[in-house]
């Protein structure tokens, strides 16, 4: 096998098992999410004819929570529960909630108030997230249940998808909005859009509670999920024993307006591992100074580029555009081992050899559609953030510029919107107790969102972990900590040296590694 292939198929294994392996699964849930869910909820109810097991007014069987990245299966209780989807109308079309019921060890002293996991996104789903998370929760486990709700609009919870295929292989905005009405109009067959958003989950949630018979939960959302993790605590505080917000993203906050600029100081950041190795610096060069000339480069004049596809083996040629390469850099940037590898592929772009960059970034245009609930995700940012999207000058000549929020500004201009709260985006300030987690290097919510957040929570800690990305919860010490702040529901008192430890990941100078 050459150098460029093993190059390509390691990417592919760093990123299948960080981004979206939680760092969360934050982004990656290929097309067989709801085969995997229907065979997660429905084949082991048609396998057993043993009577269900009832976590308070729910029924639950037997099932195996199945992952698309390779790890082990998980061994649950799947049950679904009815709610109104327009809530004006409880005798109009119901919404089945797939649910996962996870059971800590059978000797275990389970307290009252069990555990929920709030996928990220938005458009993921607990159920499908929750296997590559599975050890993240091994302490969590030993005292409490953890519940597995599928938000509305994703997974088995009439899963929202939009099959762009090859609509947005030449993006432009008349491109987005046509493949985005294409969308709206097959999904309204089965549902009615405006009540897929994050106030909408809100109520899901607090009806799965009820219908539980718990009085309190505990809530770890993560990415997105903080989002739906601060909307239950403001609204049902009595409810919410403790909140984890992992990789936060504030209530303040418009999705989409900060991503170039946190990406440009997440690189900057990444980058410097190089630029401060003589060794890196002598092998690759300065990454940021040849990412400026290969971008103007693509700019001006893509290049025709012949690569090997990295799923068929067979090969291929497409151009390599501006937007092919900046997509692929900020989903590297997610997880510092995958970024570390970047400073090599921008050296040998530079030397003109693009057919890794090429081969990178068609296996995640090829993936990324089916990895997410796109619907589900319009829903909830043209309810939530489209009001506020705005061109920033500052942005311009960045990474991504303002390609995103141009093309979420559009493709909200056809997507029907929702209603939200009048307080919706004013910051969570609240008693309950709260460990805010942050990855130092994360490009899309960096540790001044956790700043920004415990402000307002007295009873709230944050903490930082060094050299990481995006979804922390699960690195180093983490799952100890994260355990024992929900035993106790005490994040000050927490002895956290133990993620001193934690360090950088050194930038590739080889395709066989890095520096000793």
């Amino acid at each position: 096998m050459d150098r460029s292939r093993k190059i390509r198929l390691g990417l592919v294994v760093l990123l299948a098992a960080g981004i979206f392996g939680y760092r969360y699964y934050q982004d990656n849930v290929a097309t067989a999410d709801t085969a995997a869910a229907d065979a997660a909820s429905e084949a082991p109810v048609a396998a057993t004819t043993a009577p269900p097991r009832m976590y308070g007014d729910i029924a639950f069987r037997p099932c195996t929570l199945s992952s698309p990245f390779g790890v082990d299966g998980i061994e649950a209780q799947c049950g679904s529960y009815g709610v109104p989807e327009n809530p004006a109308e409880p005798d109009g079309r119901q919404v089945a909630l797939n649910i996962a019921w996870v059971l800590p060890d059978e000797d275990a002293e389970v307290a009252p108030d069990p555990v929920f996991l709030l996928a990220g996104g938005p458009g993921q789903a607990a159920t499908e997230v929750y296997p590559a998370a599975a050890a993240a929760f091994r302490e969590v486990l030993d005292q409490r249940n953890v519940i597995l709700l599928d938000q509305r609009g994703t997974g088995g919870s009439n899963r929202l998808e939009c099959d762009f295929g090859e609509e947005l292989l030449e993006p432009t905005p008349e491109a987005a909005v046509r493949a985005t009405a294409e969308c709206r109009d097959a999904l309204s067959e089965k549902a009615d859009l405006r009540f897929y958003t994050t106030t909408d989950a809100v109520r899901d949630l607090e009806s799965v509670r009820k219908a539980l018979g718990v009085e309190q939960v505990n809530l770890v959302g993560v990415s997105y999920g903080t989002r739906v993790a601060q909307q239950y605590a403001m609204r049902h505080p009595d409810r919410t024993r403790t909140i984890v917000l992992d990789s936060v993203a504030p209530n303040e906050l418009i999705l989409g307006n900060d991503f170039a600029l946190n990406l440009e100081r997440a690189l900057d950041l990444q980058f410097a591992q190089c630029t401060q190795s003589e060794a890196c610096t002598e092998q690759v060069g300065d990454p940021r100074d040849q990412l400026d000339r290969l971008m103007a480069t693509l700019r001006a004049d893509p290049p025709l580029v012949h690569y090997r596809d990295p799923s068929t083996g067979e090969m291929r040629e497409e151009r390599l555009r501006p937007e092919m390469v900046a997509g692929l850099f900020r989903m590297y940037a997610y997880v510092p081992m995958a970024a570390s590898l970047l400073p090599l592929q921008i050296h040998e772009a530079a030397q003109g050899r693009y057919d890794n960059f090429a081969a990178l970034a068609h296996m995640l245009t090829e993936n990324i559609e089916g990895q997410m609930a796109m619907g589900m995700q319009l829903s909830v940012i043209c309810a939530e953030d489209a009001h506020g999207l705005r061109d920033d000058p500052a942005a311009e000549g960045s990474l991504l510029g303002n390609l995103l929020t141009g093309f979420l500004a559009r493709q909200c201009e056809v997507w029907p919107k929702g209603a939200m709260p009048a307080d919706f985006h004013e910051p969570l300030a609240t008693d309950v107790p709260a460990l805010v987690l942050e990855g130092e290097l994360d490009p899309v919510t960096p540790p001044r969102y956790g700043e920004q957040v415990v402000e307002h929570l007295p009873n709230g800690r944050l903490l930082v972990l060094r050299g990481q990305g995006h979804n922390v919860f699960g690195v180093g010490c983490m799952p100890k900590l994260m355990g024992r702040f929900i035993a106790t529901a005490d994040a000050k008192a927490l002895e956290t040296d133990c993620l001193d430890d934690l360090g950088y990941t050194p930038p590739f100078t080889t395709f066989n590694g890095w520096e000793p």
